[in-house]
Parts: C-alpha cells; structure tokens; sequence
C-alpha cells in the first residue's frame, strides 16, 4: 500500500508539474516576444553565462506553484538555491538561456523531483515544440502523454550525437571528443541546453547526448526521462550531481561500445542511472 500511494503521489507530481512548465515555459516565451532581448535586463553570472528577469520570474512561479500544490516538497533552484534534503524539487527555469536571450528556441523548462535518495519525477518542456516530456521513475517516457524510445540504431555511420561544453572545462578535452566521435562516423550538433538535448535522446531524435560538467538542475530530469526512454545514461551519483555537478552520458543501447570511451573521458566518475 505504501509503494501505491508513493506511486499514487509521483504521478500527481509528474501531471501537474508538466502543467506548471507548460505554463511558465509559454509565459516565458510570451514575455520575451513583448519586451524583446533590450528588456529581459540581461545580467553576466559569468563568461556567457547569462541570467535575465525572465529566469527569476519562471522560478518564482515555478517555486510559488509547487508551494501551492505540494507543501511539504523542497526547492532547489538554479537562480534562488536552496536545500536538497528530504523530497524536493531540483529546478532550471530556463535551460539554455542563452538561446533564449538571442530568439534561438532551443531552450526548456527542466524539473526534477527526488525523494528516498532517486530522482523519481523527470519534466522537461520543450520551448521549440511547445511539448512537455515527461517520465515517472519505472514507468517509461512520454511526450505528451504518448510513449517513446531511444533509437534503434546500431551503425554509426548513421548516429547522430549531441554535444555540450561550457567554459568550465577544456576545449581541447570536448575537441578530442568531437574527434573520436568523427572517426567512428558520427556526426554530431552543439545546441546548447542540456535538458533538450536529453530528450531529443529519449525520443529516439539523436543516438547520444554527452556533455563533461553540468549542474544538476540542467541534468537530472532529462536524464531521468532519457533512462526510461531505454537509453544508457551516466552520471555522477545524486549527491555529487546535487552539490558539484559533473558529466552525463545518454545514449542508445546499440552503440553502447562505441561510447565507452566517454566514461574515461567524463573523469570516471559517471555511474549507471
């Protein structure tokens, strides 16, 4: 009875926080069309790493709604912070903000729920397609409430592979990378939003989705969504990605031999999801 009502309670999270992104990630949108790039008050947290008004407002709402509808749930937010103990959310309000400051739309929402030590709720919306993907831990993955999966593909001739990088790591470390994969075969695209390019994972759209350091708020609901999708994925363990970050791996099954050289390259330190 007790692992029904958790189950019970996970997918009234995943519901309503798929209602919550859909809606902030559209306001979101909405707001940048008004004002334009010159009002979003576009601030430097670092070398093209970008807050605006708009990801303090989605995190509010976001923090403000979850308040609401669960109140026993815990915060944890890329712009406000907060605690990651007991059952709490883990939250990037824009991932990819910086396609999002220039119109470039690929940029999401991105929500997590952790709770017993997993994470166990995956919600990313997806601002290109206006969809939400969503995954209860061991209930599969959804794009909007229909079922997908992980690519098939086996030849990598035929892989596409997506790639992240951030300037706090190496950019000869991601160029080695890009090499190997070209001398597989592989082609490979930068889109910069780590939580879009799991789901294009998860949806069987792109066969791997690498990236050396992340936060957690930009990887643990995609890669949540990706795991249920059928994808290997790696990552740091929870509390590690919680309070340092690190690299994750997803990919598609099928070409499982052809990145196991990612796991030397992310520092070992990835562990199965």
């Amino acid at each position: 009875m007790i692992a029904d009502a958790l189950a019970l309670d996970l997918k009234a999270r995943a519901s309503r926080g798929a209602s919550i992104a859909r809606g902030v990630g559209r306001a979101a949108s909405a707001l940048r069309q008004e004002i334009g790039t010159g009002g979003l008050a576009v601030a430097n947290k670092g070398v093209q790493d970008f807050v605006t008004i708009a990801d303090q407002q989605a995190e509010e709402s976001i923090r403000t709604a979850i308040a609401r509808h669960f109140p026993g749930d815990g915060f944890m937010g890329e712009e406000t912070g907060g605690a990651p103990t007991g059952a709490f959310w883990v939250v990037d309000p824009i991932d990819g903000t910086t396609n999002f400051i220039r119109g470039f739309r690929h940029w999401g929402v991105s929500m997590a729920f952790v709770a017993a030590g997993r994470v166990q709720v995956g919600i990313v919306y997806d601002a290109a397609l206006d969809k939400v993907y969503t995954a209860v831990r061991g209930g599969g993955a959804f794009k909007e409430r229909q079922p997908i999966q992980a690519s098939k593909v086996t030849d990598p001739s035929r892989a596409i592979a997506i790639l992240g990088h951030s300037r706090r790591t190496s950019f000869e470390d991601y160029l080695a990378v890009s090499r190997r994969l070209y001398e597989y075969g592989i082609d490979y695209r930068r889109m910069g939003a780590a939580a879009i390019g799991l789901v294009r994972v998860a949806d069987g759209i792109a066969d791997l989705y690498y990236e050396r350091h992340l936060n957690g708020w930009d990887m643990l609901a995609g890669a949540l969504i990706a795991h249920e999708a059928g994808a290997d994925v790696a990552m740091p363990p929870l509390d590690e990605a919680l309070t340092a970050g690190g690299a994750v791996i997803a990919g598609t099954p099928g070409l499982a031999g052809e990145f196991e050289f990612l796991r030397e390259a992310a520092g070992g330190k990835c562990v199965p999801m």
